[in-house]
């Protein structure tokens, strides 16, 4: 039996980059790693859990940059709160995530500037 904190995380971030299980299958061949669709809903049911090594590139793939602390292993994490947020923030969120190069811009214009981001 696997872990079931670990599922439940791997659907939930699968789910908030709106990928299909098809999709993480594709992305993980990418990757060199065979993984069936069946394979993925194992691991999302807790009946299974992928090796160290998957569970890696599922991170990279879901863009979960804090893996200790999206799997509840570093303390409470502002991470774990995205589960709060509605469509529409968690979309405007993965964008963000995905474009570094606007993020500073969408600090300045939020006034949520890092003490770094202003020298």
């Amino acid at each position: 039996m696997g872990n079931t904190k670990i599922a439940e995380i791997l659907k939930y971030y699968r789910k908030l980059n709106d990928m299909s299980v098809e999709d993480v299958s594709e992305e993980l061949k990418g990757r060199n790693i065979v993984a069936a669709p069946k394979t993925i809903y194992g691991w999302e049911s807790g009946r299974t859990s992928p090796a160290a090594d998957t569970l890696m590139n599922l991170c990279k793939i879901y863009n979960i940059t804090d893996v200790l602390a999206a799997f509840g292993y570093a303390g409470q994490d502002e991470s774990l709160l995205l589960k709060d947020l509605n469509e529409e923030e968690k979309k405007v969120l993965l964008a963000y995530r995905n474009l570094p190069q606007m993020q500073p811009a969408v600090k300045k214009l939020l006034g949520v500037e890092s003490d770094s981001s202003t020298k």
